[in-house]
């Protein structure tokens, strides 16, 4: 019997040869760029480039700020995504929307907005101090910061997964005896893990990268405040062409690594769901 089904889009072939020409204009030509131009140096030049103590210290204020940042939108993401999947309530509407708002603000407008607001003389600075916190220019700030770009990640990943969760598992568990922690534990979280470490890893990635919102707030103290991507510009701003591009390299490669680690758990977690 003939199929009846016709494909809305082209077949396979012209479809996969876009991807690729897609894949390689907007992803692979700049990547391999970066990659080429770091040749140009020595292997030994690179190793003491991306060892260099500053550099070293730059490592590990970005990995300690965005995995901060990304474990706390892990927690607040699932919070606020249960909200607006599980209730009702006015403007509910509003706050869903409110959400995407680090997507489309510049995140160099986000900088100088928390900067105003963590300083002293902000309100959200003045109210800190009283407490003897400070939060702008310090990795206190910088935490706030990525927090807030990759605070929907995390968000967006969990809610199309909380949609799909038949209540049914949450009576069952409930007529069996099971309080709502227990349910939770170990009826709901299995559920919705994949898909909250997808949104941790997307925030953490991101946060590795991110520039603009920190900028503003971080202080760029050497060896205290000074993230990568900042050292990376520093170095681009004084023409040294060579240290910027090996540094970019290495945290190409962390970002690469972490984001390939989290596609094949994804992956290995498909194919136990489809057993």
């Amino acid at each position: 019997m003939k199929s009846t089904n016709k494909r809305v889009i082209p077949g396979f072939g012209v479809n996969f040869s876009l991807t690729i020409i897609m894949l390689s204009l907007v992803v692979l030509m700049p990547l391999c760029s970066i990659i080429i131009y770091t040749s140009h140096i020595s292997f030994s030049e690179f190793v003491k480039i991306v060892t260099d103590a500053r550099v070293m210290a730059s490592y590990g204020v970005t990995l300690e700020t965005a995995l901060i940042a990304a474990l706390v939108n892990g927690v607040m993401g699932l919070i606020v995504a249960w909200v607006l999947v599980r209730y009702d309530f006015p403007f509910k509407s509003f706050v869903n929307s409110v959400i995407e708002l680090p997507f489309a603000l510049p995140t160099a407008v986000a900088g100088i907005s928390l900067a105003y607001l963590t300083s002293r003389h902000g309100i959200v600075g003045q109210f800190a101090g009283l407490f003897g916190i400070k939060i702008a220019y310090t990795r206190l700030g910088m935490i706030v910061a990525l927090i807030f770009v990759g605070f929907p990640f995390v968000v967006r990943t969990l809610q199309p997964v909380l949609e799909k969760i038949d209540h049914a598992y949450e009576e069952a568990a409930e007529m069996l005896g099971a309080d709502e922690g227990y349910t939770f534990r170990h009826v709901l979280l299995p559920e919705i893990f994949p898909a909250l470490v997808s949104g941790v890893t997307m925030s953490f990635a991101r946060g590795i990268g991110e520039y603009g919102a920190v900028v503003f707030i971080a202080g760029n103290q050497p060896f205290k405040t000074e993230i990568t991507a900042i050292l990376v510009m520093s170095k681009l701003q004084s023409f040294d062409y060579a240290s910027a591009t090996a540094i970019a390299l290495v945290m190409l490669a962390m970002s690469f690594l972490i984001l390939f680690l989290n596609a094949f758990y994804q992956s290995k977690e498909s194919v136990k769901a489809t057993i």
